[in-house]
């Protein structure tokens, strides 16, 4: 066989029941849940803010860094809603590299994914009970969801796997909003088309069962940029594409219509010091347009304490082994520029 069965893992049922979540951390998720919901329904015209390292490789400084983060959401809430990023799986275009926390807990270690599962777990649950923050991760595996339902804030689904109908489907009976990322060929009609299919009800096989789901929706876009045939990165944030996406959003007649911009990845080049100079043209692009202003509900910033990146084995406490992000002094000031700004 191809195939080794090394064991079979619990259910999100039976971690769950290992690992629950005190009435406190519920009240959060909820309470959060629903702010969220008002600024992509437009009830509140608070501005949101995704941001936090490219992987969450480690507790201790992911940690480190939301309660940063806590200190200056405080200084911002009137204007700025925060959902830190927590992203404990990472995909990988060759399949090789870091997969993630789910993976390996241990960046330096074995996979385990049993360990992986209550690691991310744990995580999620400490950012709740230390920092008071519900956060964003990415569906990289939709069976895997369920292991986190119910501490989460936002779900991202990644450029690779916006064509993907498991992932459309399984987005569709999320009750949080779900991101939808441009391929990385750039066509919005997948996107908009995955939204579509997120935002309506289906029938479907999920972990073994027949399921129902009712549709989302919150289901949204999210612009990253993309590669052209040359395979140069290619921007998408600057007020054409924005109204580009908003034609697209009103032929396609969706409910909630809205973006989030990716200030990284092919829209910055993977270069993380760009991230601040993008969010302020964003920033000019919604203040010009009402159209955009109601569409453009926020950005999504990669940041950690330090700036740039690190081959694993490196040991730079709170630098990023995945993508190059930015350091904490620079975000910081980016946060309150923003501030500033709206």
């Amino acid at each position: 066989m191809g195939m080794l069965f090394e064991r079979k893992l619990a259910i999100p049922k039976e971690v769950k029941e290992m690992y629950p979540l005190t009435t406190e951390m519920s009240n959060i998720v909820k309470k959060r849940a629903e702010e969220i919901s008002d600024i992509f329904t437009g009830k509140s015209d608070k501005f949101l803010l995704i941001i936090g390292p490219c992987s969450a490789d480690r507790e201790d400084s992911v940690i480190d860094y939301l309660k940063r983060l806590r200190e200056v959401a405080d200084k911002v809430e009137d204007k700025i809603f925060i959902i830190p990023r927590i992203y404990t799986n990472k995909p990988r275009t060759t399949g090789e590299g870091y997969k993630g926390m789910l993976h390996q807990p241990n960046p330096e270690g074995k996979p385990d994914m049993f360990k992986g599962i209550v690691a991310i777990r744990e995580l999620h649950m400490r950012a709740l009970s230390d920092t008071g923050f519900s956060c964003a991760d990415e569906m990289l595996y939709p069976e895997n969801h369920r292991y986190l339902d119910d501490v989460l804030a936002y779900v991202a689904i990644g450029a690779r796997s916006v064509e993907d109908q498991q992932h459309r489907l399984t987005a569709s009976g999320v009750d949080i909003p779900v991101g939808m990322k441009n391929p990385t060929s750039g066509g919005y009609s997948v996107m908009i088309n995955a939204i579509k299919a997120a935002q309506h009800e289906h029938t479907f096989i999920y972990r073994g069962w027949e399921v129902h789901s009712d549709g989302n929706p919150l289901a949204h876009a999210i612009l990253r940029g993309y590669a052209n045939k040359h395979d140069q990165a290619m921007p998408n944030y600057h007020y054409e594409d924005l109204m580009l996406l908003h034609r697209f959003y009103e032929s396609a007649d969706l409910l909630n219509p809205a973006v989030i911009i990716d200030c990284n990845h092919a829209n910055s080049g993977k270069n993380p010091f760009e991230q601040a100079r993008i969010a302020r043209e964003i920033l000019n692009s919604r203040s010009y347009n009402d159209d955009i202003h109601k569409m453009v509900k926020g950005l999504m910033i990669e940041s950690y304490i330090e700036d740039g990146n690190q081959k694993i084995g490196e040991g730079i406490y709170g630098k990023s082994i995945t993508d190059a992000c930015l350091g904490w002094e620079k975000t910081e000031k980016l946060i309150l520029d923003l501030a500033e700004r709206l």
